[in-house]
């Protein structure tokens, strides 16, 4: 090594033996000493003390070979000096000359330091992947929910559309039986008109002939005596209302069922709905329960809140939803204004606001009495024959999904078709100005009421008393 060369014959010598090294090492204080010479005197030196130097030598210190311990390239002393300013490892002529001004520490001391850094970095680290294993073992627990649920619902709805296909097919082989029924029917009693008429022709073209032949006859006495019997109305039916009516209404019963079937199938999807009072217009007036509001004809004096509703006389739903189907009824009978739909929770409540999917809203309105629109960017008018007296919003938010029906008449209102979904949807609602009727009411679905059994019939058979209020499943 280069230090070797540097090396007075001095600092050959052991100062315990003042012979050359034999196996030298090195103490912390830089000394060096033949091995078993020092080890000799630090085991016969109860104050285990360097012979040169005093200075004292921990029971646990390893001694170092000579040619182990790392030595500067320059000076040919123990690299045991660290130089923070530089960060780099020195000896002791280093310290004395070039790095005089520095902060300099041992090594051994900066050693401990580092490694007591070190020791809390792998902490952190070990804490994070502490955490990154828990949130792996959490999107797994999730997955396995995720597909639990999907595996359900997918199960669920193999067996409603399996039930649903095997209803339509029933319904279909009902509809082909009856029909073919009546058309045999129709067969057999249209041969009965058709060999009666065919009969009463022929006697028609016999009596024709015999008038013909008395007509063309010289003979006043055979006339005259034949006269009263072919001048009478022959004995016929009368023929002016016997007519084949077409199938057409069956046909169209028929498939007025299939689309009940169809309408009724999104019952299971009902949810319970409850008006939020602090996202309520300041002249809106909520039931006491939630479930119905109207619009007052004085402002009510609340707190300012970014939740609430203004100018806008409109009002959130409590709950919101993020997933899966669902679906409310809404009473609108006798109102000549109202606004209906679900909102994202983020929606602008301040200002002008534009309904409509753009700014998260989807609903419908009807506005002076007759006039339905769909909020599109550009409102869509709807084709209304009867006025609905209570609608129902239906939501699949995988889907994105959200239609309009009226209820009573089972049709379809409108539909938002292939939506983006990415925010929990609110149930939305807006009841007109104070002069446009009756009160907005949320109604349970029959369907759903608690304990019942269809059409809203108690567990008992009797119909169910609902007070004249708004219910929601």
């Amino acid at each position: 090594l280069k230090w070797h060369y540097l090396l007075t014959e001095e600092q050959l010598l052991c100062c315990i033996c003042l012979d050359v090294f034999r196996d030298p090492v090195t103490l912390p204080c830089g000394h060096n000493f033949c091995k078993d010479c020092i080890t000799e005197h630090l085991n016969f030196n109860s104050q285990r003390k360097c012979p040169m130097c005093k200075e004292q030598v921990d029971r646990k210190y390893k001694l170092e070979k000579l040619l182990e311990r790392k030595m500067c390239a320059e000076h040919g002393k123990p690299l045991d000096f660290y130089c923070k300013n530089e960060q780099m490892i020195i000896c002791q002529s280093c310290v004395d000359a070039d790095h005089r001004f520095h902060r300099v520490v041992p090594l051994k001391e900066e050693y401990e330091a580092k490694k007591t850094q070190l020791g809390i970095t792998e902490a952190k680290i070990l804490h994070m992947i502490q955490e990154r294993q828990r949130k792996v073992h959490e999107l797994k627990q999730s997955l396995k929910l995720s597909t639990e649920a999907a595996d359900r619902e997918t199960a669920n709805g193999v067996r409603v559309f399996s039930a649903l296909i095997k209803s339509l097919e029933r319904a279909q082989a009902e509809l082909i039986e009856m029909t073919e029924e009546n058309q045999k029917r129709t067969e057999k009693q249209t041969k009965v008109y058709i060999t009666e008429l065919e009969q009463e022709a022929f006697e028609l073209t016999r009596r024709r002939d015999e008038m013909e032949e008395l007509s063309r006859s010289k003979d006043r006495l055979r006339f005259l005596q034949s006269f009263p019997s072919l001048n009478a109305a022959p004995p016929t039916k009368d023929w002016t209302d016997v007519s084949i009516c077409p199938l057409t209404e069956t046909i169209k019963n028929e498939v007025k069922m299939i689309r009940d079937a169809q309408f009724n199938n999104i019952r299971q999807n009902a949810v319970d709905v409850t008006l939020d009072p602090d996202t309520a217009h300041p002249a809106l007036i909520l039931s006491n329960d939630g479930k119905q509001v109207h619009c007052g004809d004085e402002w009510k004096e609340l707190p300012d809140s970014s939740k609430r509703f203004e100018p806008a006389i409109s009002v959130l739903g409590t709950r919101g939803f993020s997933c899966g189907r669902l679906y409310y009824d809404v009473q609108v009978k006798g109102k000549t204004g109202w606004t209906l739909g679900v909102a994202k929770g983020s929606v602008n409540r301040k200002g002008e606001i534009k309904l409509n999917p753009e700014n998260g809203y989807w609903a419908i309105y009807l506005r002076d009495r007759n006039e339905y629109f769909a909020l599109a960017a550009d409102p869509v008018p709807l084709s209304v024959n009867d006025h609905p007296e209570k609608v129902r919003v239906f939501v699949d938010y995988e889907e994105g999904l959200v239609s309009f029906y009226d209820v009573n008449a089972a049709v379809l209102l409108h539909s938002y078709t292939g939506q983006t979904f990415t925010e929990k949807l609110y149930p939305f609602f807006s009841p007109g100005s104070s002069d446009s009727g009756p009160h907005l009411m949320l109604h349970c679905p029959p369907a759903a009421a608690p304990g019942g059994g269809p059409d809203g019939e108690s567990g008992s058979g009797r119909p169910r008393a609902f007070p004249n209020r708004v219910f929601v499943c």
